[in-house]
């Protein structure tokens, strides 16, 4: 993919995570899935850049503040566990606004897991 196919990748940093929530999952485990997605992905062809954010919002926005650097990018995804977890609204709402005041006229597209990343990566790129 070219230089502006870049996809840039925010998801919460799995030690960030209140496994209580989901019994049926670890950091291990999330950490094993999203590096075999990150890899299917780069075997695709898709030039990812991944940006695992802290769960407080704050600290979360100038972690992708500091990703412009990366760039131009084609797409930000958001994982779903930054998106689907009522706990972590604020953290979305915040990581929403910042990528429209970083990257302006951006896409976005959602995944519902890692599996799932690549099919929404393909909506846009």
């Amino acid at each position: 993919m070219s230089e502006s196919g870049k996809v840039l990748s925010i998801g919460l940093h799995p030690n960030s995570i209140d496994f209580g929530e989901y019994p049926h999952m670890t950091a291990e485990l999330l950490t094993e899935r999203i590096v075999i997605a990150e890899a299917a992905m780069r075997e695709q062809g898709i030039d990812l850049v991944p940006c695992r954010v802290t769960a407080d919002p704050d600290e979360a926005a100038a972690m992708v503040r500091e990703m412009a650097d990366e760039g131009p990018f084609a797409v930000a995804m958001i994982g779903a566990g930054v998106r689907m977890a009522p706990t972590q609204t604020l953290l979305f709402e915040r990581l929403v606004n910042v990528i429209i005041e970083t990257f302006p006229g951006l896409p976005m597209c959602f995944n519902t897991s890692p599996e799932s990343t690549v099919e929404a990566i393909r909506r846009w790129v």
